[in-house]
């Protein structure tokens, strides 16, 4: 699939003419984009505080006499399903999906752009229905991020009566949301590339986004019938996931329901969401790393095929939450297998940075240093979860502080390192200003020894047996004192990496204001999003003619050229341009 006619038509955009249908009904990919962007960060700066307020009441318990046990479920519930859904989720392939696309596929905007309007504002209001929760009676809901039944909708469970059922409806919205949003990512990418911008010429970001978006629209179907069922069950009295049970000393009225069944529909989704979050990560990790040790990707071809690799085996591994929840155990010898199958692919992509590191001319920049740091982190935390994919191993592990270590160095610590690089990265495009480099460099190192200060030690809790999601553990004979220091501890180390976000939030506001002018490419990039005529780009993107692209997007040091990098619109010599 070389290329594809649709990206060379005439395209009749429609140009905003007043402030409101530039910068709130914009149908520009760019502003969509930032739009998708400032909500996801003020949400997820939302679920930063709750995380504090759990670690407080977990570091110092009783100390803090509003935190009672009803909210502290509450703040972990909220604090889990923003994080993953509408934070990493939404800012991945609303915000990075929306603005790098089509940038780096030489297109001037998304296929369908009303649809891609309309995909923000439906996720907008799945982010309201969210945060109303925390404002009806009974607040919202304190099951647990996986929701799982049937405490979820039982009396004496926080957020029973409304708080369950917005959460349900807010993310049936959300899917709503993201299925406008990846069918404009999906056609776009197969659709509108610009003259020679074969899919094997295609940036791995794009790769990375592109493959996670079919994951998500192949996966999210499952969370929303789980969603709607479970719904049901709440509303109307249907017994989808409730089994017969006495509730609080009285008959429940459901019978025959199996929450095991909730559980399967959401792990389906649930394991693939993942990788719909890392999938985007590793793919721009590769051109970060590529930029920025001025070297050609190791091993592209091996790359783009592990990243289809990944996804297509993060379908068959599922099960391997839900061991404790009794199986087969040939079940579980079939999903301890593939979960093994799945680290070699991902193993592959770790060696091949590493080896993209290997000799080359490293400028160690803010952005570098977080994609750096990612390495770090994501193999620690994937190493962890080799121990928790092996049956024997989880089930002792199962519901301790070790899953909460593995868990947000892979899926928390690791994405957000990425999220910040990338930030960095294309800050000066997105914005025509240099990001304060003092600034960068402080919130880079608070924010990476303080997760490793937060997380490391948690896997020690966990090897001591120290369950998860307890409000508070009293005199517990097995718990020795060494572990409630610890928990201070984390707790420090959390605050310290709280703050060190307020740096980071500093920094994008000052380098708006004071910050350097940034020319149209400062890291000397090959990829297309840094050719445009004008920086920041305008609506349209690429002015009259669209771009050309006659090589990959990784030329940097090719031996005997004048400039340590050739942009991918750049024609060989003695060729003429067709542009």
């Amino acid at each position: 699939m070389a290329y594809v006619a649709i990206a060379d038509r005439d395209h009749h955009l429609h140009d905003p003419t007043t402030f409101i249908e530039k910068y709130v009904w914009s149908q520009d990919h760019k502003v969509i984009a930032i739009q998708y962007g400032s909500v996801a960060i003020f949400v997820g700066l939302i679920a930063l505080v709750l995380s504090l307020m759990m670690r407080l009441q977990i570091g110092f318990p009783g100390t803090f006499t509003f935190i009672t046990p009803y909210k502290y479920y509450e703040f972990v519930t909220m604090h889990g399903m923003i994080m993953v859904i509408y934070l990493l989720t939404a800012l991945f392939l609303g915000g990075f999906g929306n603005y790098l696309i089509p940038l780096m596929c030489g297109a001037r905007d998304m296929v369908f752009p009303y649809m891609n309007m309309l995909s923000f504002w439906v996720y907008l209001v799945s982010v309201i229905v969210l945060l109303s929760s925390f404002f009806v009676p009974g607040g919202p809901t304190g099951a647990g991020w996986t929701l799982y039944p049937p405490q979820t909708v039982l009396e004496g469970t926080p957020g029973s009566q409304w708080g369950i059922v917005l959460m349900l409806a807010s993310l049936a919205i959300f899917i709503v949301a993201f299925t406008m949003g990846g069918l404009n990512y999906v056609t776009t990418v197969l659709q509108a590339r610009c003259r020679g911008m074969t899919l094997m010429r295609m940036p791995l970001s794009v790769w990375g986004i592109f493959v996670a978006t079919i994951l998500g629209l192949l996966a999210f179907p499952a969370l929303l019938v789980a969603a709607i069922m479970m719904l049901l069950d709440r509303l109307i009295g249907t017994s989808f996931f409730m089994p017969a049970l006495l509730s609080l000393g009285e008959q429940s009225g459901h019978e025959g329901g199996s929450p095991i069944l909730f559980q399967h529909l959401f792990w389906f989704f649930g394991h693939p969401e993942v990788y719909i979050v890392a999938l985007p990560a590793f793919g721009i990790v590769s051109d970060l790393l590529s930029t920025h040790a001025r070297k050609n990707i190791f091993g592209y071809r091996m790359m783009v095929w592990a990243i289809i690799a990944i996804g297509a085996l993060s379908f068959v591994v599922w099960a391997h939450h839900m061991y404790v929840s009794g199986m087969n155990p040939y079940f579980g010898f079939f999903f301890a297998t593939t979960t093994l199958i799945i680290a070699v692919p991902t193993a592959i992509k770790v060696y091949n940075w590493v080896l993209t590191l290997w000799r080359g001319d490293l400028q160690m920049n803010i952005p570098n240093l977080f994609a750096i740091g990612f390495i770090f982190t994501f193999v620690h935390g994937g190493l962890t979860g080799l121990f928790l994919g092996n049956v024997t191993v989880d089930l002792p592990l199962s519901d301790t502080y070790f899953v909460i270590g593995h868990f947000h160095m892979v899926m928390g610590v690791s994405p957000v390192m990425v999220l910040f690089g990338a930030i960095y990265h294309w800050f000066p495009k997105l914005t025509g200003k240099m990001p304060n480099e003092i600034l960068g460099r402080l919130h880079f190192w608070m924010t990476f020894l303080g997760t490793y200060a937060i997380y490391l030690p948690m896997h020690y809790l966990g090897i001591l047996g120290m369950p998860r999601r307890y409000y508070a553990y009293g005199q517990t004979d097995f718990i020795p004192g060494s572990a409630h220091a610890v928990n201070e501890a984390i707790t420090i180390a959390a605050i310290v990496v709280a703050t060190a976000q307020v740096v980071f939030l500093i920094n994008v506001f000052y380098s708006l204001w004071k910050g350097k002018p940034a020319g149209s490419n400062p890291w000397r990039a090959t990829t297309l999003e840094w050719q445009t005529p004008q920086t920041p780009p305008v609506h349209g993107n690429w002015g009259p003619k669209l771009p050309v692209v006659y090589r990959w997007a990784y030329d940097y040091s090719v031996p005997g050229e004048k400039d340590d990098f050739i942009p991918q619109n750049e024609p060989p010599k003695g060729h003429h341009s067709l542009g």
